[in-house]
């Protein structure tokens, strides 16, 4: 990953500042499945790249899987590990493919300050790759959005 970065200041009226970043490739090196920056230009379309390895968001309503209703798995686009079922998607009208619940070790989470405000980042436990982001306004049983950029996964019909 290589926007690692965040800024923010401390609230009321305290002049503080943290500022922390994290060296290049010291992100990609925890995960299993590892593949050059050359390596992932190849192996990905260039939205799929801007997404998976820069963070970058595709556009809401742009991504064929919101329409995709079979039963199935959804997996990483750049390295295939399965992510979530269809039996947790939801639709959220938010435009972007929409869970409440990822399969078990399948993601991991961090912090992004990226807007200026705390969100939870959702990325492959397997790759590392940016998927999208959970938030707390999901349906029942766990409450959760995990809100994700179609473009970052395929789909596997049953």
């Amino acid at each position: 990953m290589n926007r690692r970065h965040f800024l923010t200041a401390l609230g009321g009226g305290v002049a503080g500042l943290a500022l922390w970043q994290m060296l290049p490739g010291e992100a990609e090196a925890a995960y299993p499945y590892k593949l050059s920056d050359a390596e992932w230009r190849k192996k990905l379309s260039p939205w799929a790249y801007k997404v998976l390895r820069q963070e970058a968001t595709e556009y809401p309503g742009s991504s064929p899987l919101n329409e995709e209703h079979r039963k199935g798995l959804f997996h990483c686009a750049g390295c295939d590990q399965p992510l979530f079922s269809s039996t947790t998607k939801f639709d959220s009208g938010t435009g972007w493919p929409s869970f409440w619940q990822p399969l078990p070790k399948a993601v991991g989470t961090s912090r992004d300050f990226a807007l200026g405000y705390a969100r939870t980042e959702v990325h492959c436990a397997r790759c590392g790759g940016h998927l999208g982001h959970v938030f707390d306004d999901g349906p029942k049983p766990t409450g959760l959005r995990y809100c994700m950029n179609g473009v970052a996964m395929r789909f596997s019909p049953a």
